[in-house]
């Protein structure tokens, strides 16, 4: 039953969020094409980067918590983890925006970016022996600055604001991958390699980590639905 671990987290974390897509007051199953269009754009980077750092010992999975089945030798559940996670985010900020007024005015949004850009890549550079951290700030300061500034994502700091949301979801789950309740964590960390500041099991480069892959699903979701609609 254990190596069901890893599969039940993906499926838990993304059947509500299914369920409810089909909601006539929210109707996300209109667009599907465009979120799995974006998540398999954005999820090939990950995965590779996945791989990447899979071989090179920055982590490494726990086969028991697995079912064996394997590509890129990641856990055929890890490459659902970047579909599942995705979708039940994206979800989220369709449907908190399409019910609420979240949008940040102009000037707060511009200090927020900035600063989380400057804060990310001093981080990086402190960092800079440390691979997992010092790519995981490294890009993700450089993905909010050609978001804002070059392709002119004024949706951020509610992006921001709906992850901080989703963030008792997200310990919950990256808890779980990471050891909480487990006699052993599903996803291993090589000490060296990170920081080692963790919120109870997670290490603080995972919530980066998730915060960057997000917010480009986000871009290319509202992208791919918009030519939808020009359709």
């Amino acid at each position: 039953m254990l190596q069901y671990t890893y599969l039940l987290i993906n499926f838990f974390t993304v059947i509500i969020c299914f369920v409810f897509s089909f909601h006539p007051k929210i109707q996300f199953n209109r667009h599907f094409r465009a979120f799995f269009l974006a998540a398999f754009l954005v999820g090939s980077i990950f995965v590779l980067w996945d791989a990447w750092f899979t071989g090179m010992g920055v982590w490494w999975f726990n086969e028991k918590y697995v079912l064996g089945v394997k590509i890129l030798e990641l856990p055929i559940e890890e490459i659902m983890f970047f579909v599942c996670i995705p979708f039940a985010c994206v979800f989220t900020y369709y449907g908190l925006d399409k019910f609420f007024r979240l949008d940040w005015k102009p000037f707060p949004e511009k200090i927020f970016v900035v600063l989380s850009i400057i804060l990310a890549l001093c981080i990086a550079m402190y960092n800079e022996d440390k691979i997992y951290t010092f790519i995981t700030f490294l890009t993700t300061g450089l993905s909010m600055f050609v978001l804002y500034f070059i392709l002119k994502a004024r949706w951020i700091g509610k992006a921001s604001f709906i992850y901080l949301i989703l963030m008792p979801g997200f310990i919950g789950v990256n808890g779980i991958l990471t050891g909480t309740g487990l006699e052993s964590p599903i996803v291993n960390y090589n000490p060296n390699d990170f920081m080692g500041i963790r919120f109870l099991t997670i290490p603080l480069e995972d919530t980066v980590y998730g915060y960057e892959m997000i917010l480009w699903n986000l871009y290319l979701f509202q992208k791919f639905k918009k030519d939808e609609q020009q359709d």
